[in-house]
């Protein structure tokens, strides 16, 4: 399978925190699911932080998100996995894309992970 292109190498503490954030939004909060979901929240500005799989095939179905994302100003992360990413958002089937649109009762949670996105970069 191909890897899409990161611009930045996420760690396992990292993945793991964005995955728990994509569960609390979605429990207590809002996800949209799938890329062109996510691409409509972030031409729209809604988007508080967008998570990419990095596992998807082919690559250029995601490309244009990180772009977008630069462009809007709006966090972007990867996941090793769509398939746990697909779980993390409530769905029985993978997720190239999830944009957590309101992160419900994981405000503080998303917070502290966009401030460890910005760092990575």
């Amino acid at each position: 399978m191909a890897k899409i292109h990161v611009n930045f190498e996420m760690t396992e503490e990292l993945v793991d925190k964005t995955y728990e954030t994509v569960e609390t939004a979605r429990d207590t909060g809002k996800v949209r699911k799938g890329t062109n979901e996510v691409t409509k929240v972030v031409e729209r500005g809604d988007a508080k932080l967008v998570v990419m799989a990095e596992d998807i095939n082919p690559p250029e179905i995601l490309a244009h998100l990180p772009l977008l994302c630069e462009e809007r100003e709006i966090p972007y992360a990867y996941v090793p996995s769509q398939e746990v990413l697909g779980t993390a958002a409530g769905l029985d089937a993978s997720s190239a894309s999830v944009a957590i649109v309101d992160a419900g009762k994981g405000e503080q949670m998303l917070e502290n992970l966009v401030k460890s996105l910005e760092e990575l970069k």
